[in-house]
């Protein structure tokens, strides 16, 4: 099995959760998210950003304002809508569940591993 694989399948399936959470806080501009992502080391190229930036303005989570630029062409900025922001918080409800989740099975792994074995362990 290839760790890196499972690793790049596991940042992919959280990528839009992170997007909408640096958006959610205000409007955002696609080099400052790649930014602010590789700064949490979720490195993400802008190839990958723009088409799920396109998707979601086109499932009306997104919209965006053109906002002039003093050191060339006017820039994008993104920001949720109403029904964005409902779809954020159901992520983040999900994910809150799933994390809840993951470390309490990680948590008891461990506990389970360091236990010594009873009499209904060797059955």
């Amino acid at each position: 099995m290839n760790i890196e694989n499972t690793q790049s399948q596991m940042r992919k399936g959280i990528l839009e959760f992170c997007i909408l959470s640096i958006i959610r806080r205000g409007e955002a501009y696609p080099s400052d998210i790649v930014e602010e992502m590789r700064a949490a080391n979720l490195h993400i190229l802008e190839g990958t950003l723009y088409p799920l930036l396109t998707r979601l303005k086109n499932s009306e989570m997104l919209t965006y304002r053109w906002l002039e630029s003093n050191s060339g062409p006017p820039r994008k900025y993104f920001s949720l809508t109403d029904k964005g922001l409902q779809f954020y918080q159901e992520l983040e409800t999900t994910w809150n569940e799933l994390a809840n989740a993951v470390n309490t099975l990680a948590a008891k792994k461990e506990s389970l591993a360091n236990a010594p074995a009873t009499s209904s362990d060797n059955l």
